[in-house]
């Protein structure tokens, strides 16, 4: 079974399973995917009613058959769920109108394009865990509330992160495919890698980034399937190891499966072996001056691409603007890059770059593609499962999770021997929730008597010794004894005493001797 699940996971791996590398039954299968999208009214080839373009490329539908393990009906449900989706909440005319200033908020907060790609051609993004403070996070949750609600069925922070993928989508993706220094140019690049650096987190703000983390994941695995290669781990703290086994439940098992933990020995050997030098972050072991924060640094096949109209500036070289971008084609082929959105309450709608290469649109998005090529084995020998570099499922790590998890959400610690005096309250074998019973824990504590009374409860215990009792369930320790005994009188060593004590001693019938 082992084999077989290693077997499925690999045969997806780029470009394998992606347009122009598919087997006959996957093939077969995007086949029947496309006719019962058609006829279910969401999907409408070209040629249909006078169309020039299908109303979806053929590499976003596998996108979510690769999910589905090309099963054309799951496919469907998925698809058919994302396409309602969309049209509810008005997500093309939300990306071409969404406020640029609210977008790069947003940008700042989660994984961020260095403008470089790996060795397949696949872009690779740079994610800084620790920027994600308590402060931050408010200060983002603050704007939120304060702008616009844009929809009353959908979380305006999720329409919001909504549009980095849009970007990822319809920017960065089809540039990245015009790139043609790549082996297998034909294929478009539908997915992206993640460096995530979690160094200088605690455990506290990996708890507190949960509901952060999840949603990005949620996002992505219900209406972008298949939009991520790998994820590479760099700086886990000593603690990781414990806490992965709580950590990994935050995701989708396929995209666990995908995750590199790297440790300080193995990382920069790792790295290269999918990423150019000169293309990694310096401190990461690269050569690329690119600090979490900024704009694309591109690389120089990107930058020679692109005619720039109206570039921004960062320090000397240009890069693309903050805010959606998406591509336009004109009557004469030209191939241009919009920056949309609305900047001081004013549509955004700028030419930016054009591109220099002989690329269509079409071609960005792989609709020229009309035949399979089998891919060599040895070309999928880096693989994208990282399974081999997490540490094992463990329950010990479950004693390492503090009290500050929420109750509903703390993991069961594993059963550990009792101390003593629970031995001996489990072996009375009483029914809790009871009267009966909880006078019964009473007996012998501070909170003996207070059920019958209520609480709270003032309890004397002489000489101006005074304590409440708030709670009738408490069971702890006997209360102690705190008399204060009177004073002994002084004894009597006279003759006289003397023999009033030996009086007393044969009249009460003993026989102490008297010295």
């Amino acid at each position: 079974m082992a084999d077989a699940e290693l077997k499925r996971t690999e045969s997806f791996q780029y470009p394998a399973a992606h347009l122009g590398h598919l087997s006959e039954s996957q093939q077969a299968a995007l086949d029947a995917f496309k006719q019962v999208c058609q006829d279910e009214g969401y999907y409408k080839p070209a040629g249909f009613n006078g169309r020039t373009e299908p109303t979806h490329d053929d590499e976003t539908l596998l996108r979510y058959l690769r999910a589905r393990k090309f099963t054309p009906k799951d496919a469907f449900r998925q698809f058919k769920d994302t396409e309602d989706w969309r049209e509810e909440n008005h997500l093309v005319e939300l990306y071409d109108t969404i406020d640029i200033g609210e977008y790069e908020e947003t940008r700042r907060l989660y994984p961020q394009w260095t403008g470089r790609r790996d060795k397949r051609g696949i872009p690779v993004y740079v994610f800084e865990v620790s920027h994600l403070n308590s402060k931050n996070i408010a200060a983002y949750e603050q704007s939120i509330a304060k702008g616009p609600t844009i929809s009353h069925k959908v979380p305006t922070k999720m329409l919001r992160l909504f549009a980095l993928y849009e970007n990822l989508t319809r920017f960065v993706m089809p540039l990245c495919s015009a790139i043609t220094d790549r082996s297998h140019p034909e294929t478009p690049i539908s997915q992206s890698n993640n460096i995530v650096d979690i160094s200088k987190v605690g455990l506290k703000q990996f708890w507190n980034l949960k509901g952060h983390m999840q949603d990005a994941s949620t996002l992505a695995t219900a209406h972008y399937p298949e939009t991520l290669d790998r994820i590479f781990i760099i700086g886990a703290p000593a603690f990781f190891p414990t806490v992965w086994s709580w950590i990994k439940r935050w995701f989708d098992p396929i995209t666990v499966s995908k995750i590199f933990i790297l440790s300080s020995s193995n990382m920069k050997s790792t790295l290269e072996q999918y990423i150019d030098p000169a293309n990694i972050p310096k401190k990461y072991g690269g050569q690329l001056d690119f600090e979490f924060g900024m704009m694309p640094v591109l690389e120089p096949a990107i930058e020679k691409a692109l005619h720039w109209e109206a570039p921004s500036t960062q320090g000397s070289a240009r890069t693309i603007p903050t805010g959606p971008i998406k591509w336009e084609e004109s009557a004469d082929g030209k191939v241009t890059a919009i920056a949309v959105g609305t900047e001081d309450g004013k549509p955004r709608k700028q030419v930016i770059a054009s591109l220099t290469t002989n690329v269509s649109i079409k071609a960005m998005h792989g609709s020229l593609v009309t035949s399979n090529t089998p891919i060599a084995k040895a070309e999928l020998a880096l693989t994208t499962s990282g399974k081999h570099t997490q540490p094992p499922d463990s329950g010990d790590a479950d004693l390492y999770i503090g009290s500050d998890l929420p109750p509903s959400e703390t993991p069961t610690p594993p059963q550990t021997q009792s101390l003593p005096i629970r031995q001996e309250k489990e072996q009375e074998q009483v029914r809790p929730g009871t009267s009966e019973t909880r006078f019964k824990q009473q007996q012998d504590t501070h909170a003996a008597g207070q059920l019958a009374d209520g609480t709270p409860t003032l309890n004397d215990h002489g000489n101006g010794d005074r304590s409440v009792t708030t709670e009738p369930d408490t069971v702890g320790q006997a209360p102690k004894d705190v008399s204060v005994l009177s004073a002994e009188e002084p004894k009597d060593t006279s003759y006289i005493g003397q023999a009033k004590e030996v009086a007393a001693n044969v009249y009460n019938g003993t026989t102490a001797a008297v010295g």
